[in-house]
């Protein structure tokens, strides 16, 4: 399992184990090293799991709303505890992540990944349309930049390029 994505399956479980218990911020530390020790020890860095934990616990006002947004048919509080933190996750990587080092479709395709893993049936449908649905309203971010290179590969490539 890649580092990154096995990052991101503690970041759930420690979200969702925060969840469970209430949601209390001073809880969070704890709960990050207990699951960083007992489902991946002796990992060398846990820097990207606590920097997805705590910086979704600490912008869960700015997260939840558009959760509820994106999904009117599903109140908060009746999404599966898995689907709900899951959503929290990937909207936390779409919202403040580094897109440099994580493009915001590897941080929705790893959020469907985990919801397949760990949530239901639906779960990875779920999933995907919250997050598309937020992908698309800010605007589709690093897709013209993925154009362009592609674009820029058939000028380089000798062949032609209608503009």
């Amino acid at each position: 399992m890649a580092n990154r994505h096995l990052s991101r399956s503690i970041a759930m479980q420690s979200l969702y184990e925060w969840d469970f218990k209430g949601e209390k911020k001073e809880m969070v530390t704890g709960i990050i090293k207990k699951n960083i020790k007992e489902f991946a020890p002796g990992m060398d860095d846990s820097s990207f799991v606590e920097m997805l934990v705590i910086t979704t616990v600490d912008n869960q006002n700015k997260i939840d709303p558009l959760i509820e947004k994106c999904a009117p048919e599903w109140p908060l509080n009746q999404v599966t505890l898995v689907d709900r933190n899951i959503l929290r996750l990937g909207i936390c990587e779409l919202l403040f992540g580094n897109y440099v080092e994580v493009p915001p479709k590897v941080a929705i395709n790893e959020a469907i990944e985990l919801a397949k893993s760990f949530g239901g049936e639906a779960s990875g449908r779920f999933v995907n349309g919250v997050l598309g649905t937020i992908y698309r309203e800010l605007g589709e971010p690093m897709k013209d930049d993925r154009t362009k290179k592609k674009n820029s590969k058939k000028e380089g490539s000798g062949g032609s390029v209608k503009k």
